[in-house]
């Protein structure tokens, strides 16, 4: 495989990521920025890839432990060589299908941005970047399942995904136990466009209201990115989805 080797967080991270295929954009970084882990929690990612989640959040929040599950094994070979060249052994990455993981024990936080196209269409010519970005009719239902299982009672799950397939995420959380509890919109620009992503918080077992969050401004009308969404994806701000 060949990569390109790159930085995330403002240089705090290095990172290594397939030069062909599917390459992280800004999503693995706000969702890191989301998930209120505190040193010595265990968190894991789905489909975690070539790691760029785990390792911000590693960067970000120091003294936790984190699993990375990732059907490609040649990503799994690159994210734990990008965890090792970060320094962090207490991250550990493995090959396998979430929806079928072995017991790994319970985690405190988990974490993903499941593939959410719809599976009809035109697909990519790049047949891994297709499979990473296609969802199948099943997938919310048995990814929130794996990951409500591995929780541990009222731990988050945390998931990015298009606004368009929140319903089905919200009857997939709610099927596997886990309450949906709330959800921030993130805004391309303040002029009125619609968003397209969310971030969208479940708590295992949770039993309060839902919230829906003013949501994040990403770019700025001048062209480049917002203060709010500078500080989060250049200098490792958290992003607060609950108090």
């Amino acid at each position: 495989m060949e990569v390109t080797e790159g930085r995330l967080l403002g240089g705090r991270v290095r990172y290594a990521q397939p030069r062909e295929g599917f390459r992280s954009g800004i999503e693995p970084v706000l969702l890191a920025a989301s998930v209120p882990a505190c040193a010595g929690e265990r968190v894991l990612e789905a489909g975690s890839g070539a790691g760029a989640a785990l390792l911000c959040l590693a960067a970000r929040v120091a003294g936790i432990s984190g699993v990375g599950v990732e059907r490609d094994a040649a990503l799994v070979g690159l994210a734990a060589r990008n965890a090792a060249a970060n320094g962090w052994a207490d991250l550990a990455f493995m090959a396998a299908d979430i929806a079928d993981v072995p017991a790994l024990g319970a985690f405190d936080h988990c974490f993903a941005n499941p593939p959410y196209h719809a599976s009809g269409g035109t697909g990519s010519p790049d047949v891994a970047r297709d499979v990473a970005r296609r969802a199948g009719p099943d997938l919310f239902a048995a990814w929130a399942a794996s990951m409500g299982r591995l929780l541990r009672p009222r731990g988050t799950l945390t998931w990015i995904v298009s606004a368009a397939v929140v319903p089905a995420c919200v009857v997939a959380l709610t099927a596997a136990a886990c309450t949906p509890t709330a959800l921030l919109p993130l805004w391309p620009h303040d002029g009125g466009v619609a968003a397209k992503l969310v971030l969208l918080r479940a708590v295992k077992g949770g039993r309060g209201g839902f919230r829906l969050l003013p949501g994040l401004v990403l770019h700025a009308r001048g062209g480049g990115f917002t203060p709010a969404a500078e500080a989060i994806l250049r200098h490792g701000e958290a992003l607060v989805l609950q108090p």
